[in-house]
């Protein structure tokens, strides 16, 4: 009848659970970054273009904030040979400055014929100049109020501009107070699409002799020198400077009420105005999905990293778990065989020796032979009980190193005789020859030396074919060592068995093997045989038998050559 399989509690309906659970968040956790990130990549195409606007927008800005106010450091006395090299400056660090127009005016009560006059106050152009790049000499002055050829609509128009707005202000100033940046603003600058006109700011006392002049009846006054320059802009030349280029792929120029005819529903497209004068114009800016889907993807990589580094780790935690609870198993398994055999061995003889004492008890009388046969049953079987308890107390003497190594003078031949001897009383059809070569006598542990021969012997006893029970003992000297080699002609052992057969408690399953066994034989050898510092191997092919040869340190040279 099949015994009944006790199983271990393994709970491995959790842990697949756990994977799964694991696995699902994993991808939830993905698909949720890889979202988050595009939302962000998409988020900062939109926002990020400030960035790029300010940085394009430096060099116009440190012209409009700090060279073009410069002007006012020559409080008006500017000639055609400085503002040339002022122009030259500009035209130079600035590229996006197309051409400058300087006007070198005049502020005074005289009549003029071009210019404004407001009452007395009169507003004029002495000279009026341009500069450029590649500009030719004879276009360099546009006009002078000695020639008979009057200032041009288009030439005046900025100048015409500026100085309705400054005699503007000169009519509604209150010159008891300083100027505010309000007001600074007001009378200096001109803004319009494409140009930037600047007056040098006058002072306060300059201020009240124009408000006087345009209010107040006086003989013909002093001439006032002022400065005006007009700048042409070209917003073309600006030098785009792209601090995103992860986000944008193309930046360009364009008019602002440029909107694309290719509506391509794979580009990303976004835009920002220009300031002050570049006010009609805009950054404009796309990039194709594909491009955008690259940094997205190098973003998502180490989010992706890390969630898998995560995911790992969880799962070698789970790992960990199900080969704990495989070895708890497989402990619970040799732990449950270990005390069923336990059990079984020492039933047996138990059994043998409690028939033997009813017969006994039930005799009326018995015969000298009955009662040396019982005597022998009661005997024999007491010694395999008195063994099986002796290997496990020894076992765990061993393993808690609780007892001390005995070294006697072993002399081989008789060694192996007399174990040999009481092998063929029990075994007679058991044949076992040994040969010792260099290693006549030996320094060690008599009695774990009989363990490891006895379970050797008994091994090979055990596992070899009923026809063919034959064991070989070769002992011989290898150098400063002595090396045990037990050869026999048994079933064998397959191979994926033979890293597990010096284990505690592990029993191979085999018909040879029915009987029972505790599964500490050879595990209690490796024990003896690492106690006594040496080393135990196998070699085996299945079906025809099995080699084991241990080898232990030799402690004095006491071998003798044997023939």
């Amino acid at each position: 009848m099949k015994g009944e399989k006790h199983l271990y509690r393994k709970n491995f309906t959790l842990i697949i659970i756990f994977l799964i659970l694991t696995s699902f968040f994993l991808v939830i956790g993905l698909l949720l970054a890889y979202n988050l990130t595009t939302k962000n990549v998409e988020n900062e195409f939109s926002s990020k273009k400030i960035d790029v606007l300010d940085q394009t927008l430096a060099s116009y800005n440190n012209f409009f904030q700090n060279k073009i106010p410069q002007i006012s450091f020559y409080q008006g006395f500017l000639d055609s040979s400085l503002v040339s090299k002022y122009a030259d400056t500009i035209l130079f660090n600035f590229p996006f400055v197309e051409r400058l127009v300087f006007y070198d005016t005049n502020i005074s009560n005289h009549q003029i014929l071009d210019g404004i006059r407001v009452n007395s106050f009169s507003m004029g152009p002495k000279t009026v100049y341009q500069f450029g790049r590649e500009m030719p000499a004879d276009s360099i002055v546009m006009f002078k109020d000695s020639s008979s050829v009057g200032l041009s609509l288009n030439a005046a128009d900025e100048f015409n501009k500026m100085a309705v707005k400054f005699a503007g202000f000169i009519e509604s100033a209150d010159t008891t107070k300083a100027l505010s940046s309000e007001d600074i603003f007001k009378i200096a600058y001109n803004i319009s699409s494409g140009k930037i006109t600047y007056m040098n700011i006058p002072r306060a006392e300059e201020l009240r002799i124009f408000k006087d002049l345009m209010f107040k009846d006086q003989d013909s006054s002093l001439v006032y020198e002022q400065d005006l320059i007009t700048f042409f802009l070209d917003p073309y030349q600006l030098k785009i400077k792209n601090t995103h280029p992860e986000l944008y792929a193309n930046i360009v120029i364009k008019p602002l009420v440029y909107e694309s005819l290719d509506n391509n529903p794979g580009e990303n497209v976004t835009e920002t105005p220009l300031p002050g004068a570049l006010a009609d114009y805009k950054l404009y800016f796309s990039s194709h999905k594909g491009f955008l889907k690259h940094e997205i993807n190098i973003r998502f990589l180490p989010v992706a990293i890390s969630l898998l580094i995560i995911y790992i780790t969880l799962i070698l935690i789970a790992y960990l778990i199900f080969r704990n609870l495989h070895i708890n198993s497989k402990m619970f398994e040799l732990q449950y065989d270990f005390i069923n055999n336990l059990t079984h061995e020492f039933k047996t003889p138990v059994s043998v020796i409690k028939i033997a004492g009813n017969n006994i008890r039930s005799a009326r009388q018995l015969s000298d032979r009955e009662r040396l046969h019982y005597g022998k049953i009661l005997d024999e079987e007491a010694d395999k009980l008195n063994d099986m308890m002796n290997m496990l107390l020894s076992f765990t003497q061993i393993e808690n190193k609780a007892i001390n190594l005995k070294e006697e003078t072993i002399d081989m031949e008789t060694f192996c005789q007399n174990i040999i001897d009481a092998y063929q009383i029990r075994y007679p059809a058991f044949i076992i020859r040994y040969r010792i070569e260099m290693a006549a006598y030996f320094k060690g542990d008599p009695v774990l030396l009989r363990s490891i021969f006895q379970n050797l012997i008994d091994n090979a006893y055990k596992y070899s074919f009923h026809e063919k029970k034959e064991l070989d003992i070769l002992i011989e000297k290898v150098k400063k060592n002595i090396v045990f080699t037990f050869t026999d002609q048994g079933i064998g052992i397959k191979a994926s068995e033979l890293e597990n057969i010096f284990k505690k408690f592990y029993r191979i399953q085999s018909q040879y093997n029915q009987q029972g066994s505790i599964g500490l034989g050879l595990a209690f050898c490796k024990e003896l045989v690492n106690f006594m510092k040496g080393t135990i191997a196998v070699r085996s092919v299945e079906g025809k038998g099995s080699e084991f040869k241990i080898i232990l340190p030799m402690v004095n040279d006491l071998s003798v050559a044997k023939h």
